[in-house]
């Protein structure tokens, strides 16, 4: 019997053909959803956190959360370095790549007067490592969520001084949901400030049953992402900011491949309307999604529902979860055609970002 173990190379979930670097298009190849740790943020902020209320780490097994500590070791250096990121990255066809912090650098449960220099400590990481090799990188940032006007502040600082192209929010903000009234300001100053906001899971809320098999991420992240989702939609913020820039991960997580059910209950029941003039697929149409769905037929889906206008090459770098080969999971939809693959390759954020 074998040991615990992971691996961080070829999905099982799919049969894989030539590399991407060999069948990538000419045109720049952007990683919208990568991750980069700032230890010095970690160290400063660790007497103040309290594991449990993360939901990964409370809702874990032993070996789980040894796996978990042995993945943090062994990704340690193509998580702070350059050079082997950089490695990594040639080795994907990779030229340009958005850097976020890890889930767990969005300091959300530790004191206020923590989280605030916490999440300036993230930030400067992460523009000094994007600033080092800007022909390579480019950062998204964190706020401290759980004040709104705080959360607006960092966010100024990150859309200016800091050069940032947006910011990572988590798809809860520890028992409240994004939609919340208390938000309403940060979501008008990202619309105001046209910042990307990529919303990312960090396991499922209430994951009891999911503690076993991985399943808090397996199963959890796209199922927080998901009700993160509907709440932005049935709540109206996507209706009261019509401009925003929204990036739901992993593909969307489940809402994308089923939502026939919430047109359906807001066009049957006076309670799921709400006052939302239109259906809710309106609304989802206006997000963006990325393609770490790890199947040809379910990247072909979303792109056939959404557009590839809406859909953006990622990795989530360097997780054990990641898409080791995202342009060769982009080609390996064989009714992609070449402007397809540019598109989910680099061009729909190329246009996003503004590059």
């Amino acid at each position: 019997m074998t040991g615990p173990s992971n691996h961080y190379g070829a999905t099982a979930a799919r049969i894989h053909g030539r590399p991407g670097r060999e069948t990538r298009p000419a045109s720049l190849t952007i990683d919208i959803h990568a991750h980069v740790l700032v230890p010095e943020a970690g160290a400063f902020v660790a007497p103040h956190l309290d594991p449990s209320t993360i939901p990964l780490s409370r809702f874990a097994t032993p070996e789980t959360a040894a796996l978990n500590a042995r993945q943090n070791a062994d990704r340690r250096t193509v998580f702070t370095q350059h050079g082997p990121r950089l490695a990594e990255l040639d080795g994907m066809g990779i030229d340009l790549q958005v850097c976020a912090p890890p889930p767990p650098q969005c300091y959300y449960t530790v004191p206020l007067d923590i989280a605030v220099p916490a999440t300036r400590m993230v930030n400067d990481g992460i523009a000094a490592f994007c600033a080092a090799r800007p022909d390579r990188f480019l950062g998204l940032g964190s706020v401290p969520m759980q004040d709104a006007g705080e959360a607006v502040r960092e966010l100024e600082r990150c859309m200016g001084p800091l050069g940032f192209k947006g910011v990572q929010i988590l798809t809860t903000i520890g028992d409240r949901e994004l939609s919340d009234p208390a938000f309403e300001p940060f979501w008008a100053a990202a619309e105001r400030l046209g910042a990307l906001v990529m919303i990312h899971p960090n396991g499922f809320s209430e994951g009891g049953r999911l503690t076993r098999f991985y399943l808090n991420n397996v199963l959890g992240n796209p199922l927080d992402t998901t009700v993160a989702l509907h709440y932005l939609i049935f709540d109206g913020v996507l209706e009261r900011h019509p401009a925003l820039k929204i990036l739901a991960v992993h593909g969307g997580g489940f809402l994308p491949a089923y939502s026939g059910r919430i047109d359906h209950a807001w066009g049957a029941r006076s309670d799921s309307r709400g006052t939302l003039p239109q259906p809710p697929t309106h609304y989802l149409r206006k997000v963006y999604f990325d393609t770490i769905v790890f199947t040809p037929h379910q990247l072909e889906y979303l792109v056939r529902l959404y557009g590839a206008d809406r859909i953006m090459m990622g990795t989530d770098f360097p997780f054990d979860m990641a898409e080791s080969d995202p342009i060769g999971h982009i080609c390996s939809v064989e009714s992609f055609d070449a402007a397809t693959r540019a598109a989910l390759a680099g061009g729909t954020a190329r246009a996003l970002l503004g590059l």
